[in-house]
């Protein structure tokens, strides 16, 4: 990279900060009065249900109305915030399948209320991978959860790890609705939602995760069939070279 390449790129980086720093200091503008909002409208609402006359009851539907739309807001700016806020990761090498197992373990109950049956197979010679483990979790996780949501009638999610050269991989094979080739297509948008009252930043936060890794992530679907999503993790040069020397050493002579 030339020294001038180099400096248009650190101006756009500088540039991409000052705006998600300004961008975080408005949401926070807003969500701390909305917060007083939603705590005077609670104590109206606790005025109001002592006095149950008919009249009493409109005002309080108009209340409960105005409650939920609060909630979505701060919904919203709390999706915003997590969207916009630079994200310095601190990667420490991972047992990737540790992980998901351990976040599977925290998923499969939600799962198995909806009617979701969770399928695991997870490549036990997995190359060790460096992580932020609470972001990566959370990227994973709001996979997991759209994947449910698009199995209303329950289904099965497979999760699988393989690995394929200096990358390794994660599967997340749902049997829900799927999605058309427009939806497919800009499913990673900002603000782009098919979900009444969705943010639209899940999918594009999840997105921003795994790119802050050095990873990628992709989609297969077909309406009615399912979905899949593949994420692609790098194995540092390093520790593929470590794993490469244990399996040599592991071949019989």
């Amino acid at each position: 990279m030339s020294e001038q390449t180099a400096t248009a790129v650190q101006r756009l980086m500088d540039q991409y900060t000052e705006i998600a720093r300004l961008a975080g200091a408005l949401a926070h503008e807003i969500k701390n009065p909305l917060s007083t909002i939603r705590l005077n409208l609670q104590l109206l609402a606790e005025d109001i249900e002592d006095e149950p006359s008919p009249h009493q009851q409109r005002s309080l539907r108009r209340v409960t109305t105005m409650q939920n739309e609060c909630r979505r807001l701060q919904g919203l700016l709390d999706d915003f915030l997590n969207f916009a806020k630079v994200r310095q990761l601190t990667l420490r090498p991972t047992n990737l399948n540790k992980e998901l197992d351990d976040l599977l373990d925290f998923f499969v109950p939600e799962a198995e209320e909806a009617g979701v049956e969770v399928v695991r197979y997870l490549d036990r010679e997995l190359p060790t991978v460096l992580l932020d483990r609470e972001s990566f979790r959370g990227a994973v996780l709001n996979l997991l959860l759209n994947a449910k949501q698009a199995m209303p009638n329950g289904g099965q999610l497979t999760v699988a790890t393989t690995s394929e050269g200096d990358w390794v991989l994660v599967h997340l094979i749902d049997t829900g609705t799927g999605m058309d080739d427009r939806t497919a297509a800009r499913m990673f948008e900002t603000f782009f939602s098919t979900k009444p009252g969705g943010s639209g930043l899940g999918l594009p936060t999840t997105s921003k995760i795994i790119e802050a890794h050095g990873g990628a992530i992709r989609v297969e679907t077909e309406v009615d069939r399912g979905t899949h999503f593949t994420i692609t993790l790098p194995v540092p040069p390093r520790l593929a070279a470590q794993a490469a020397t244990v399996q040599q050493l592991d071949i019989p002579t």
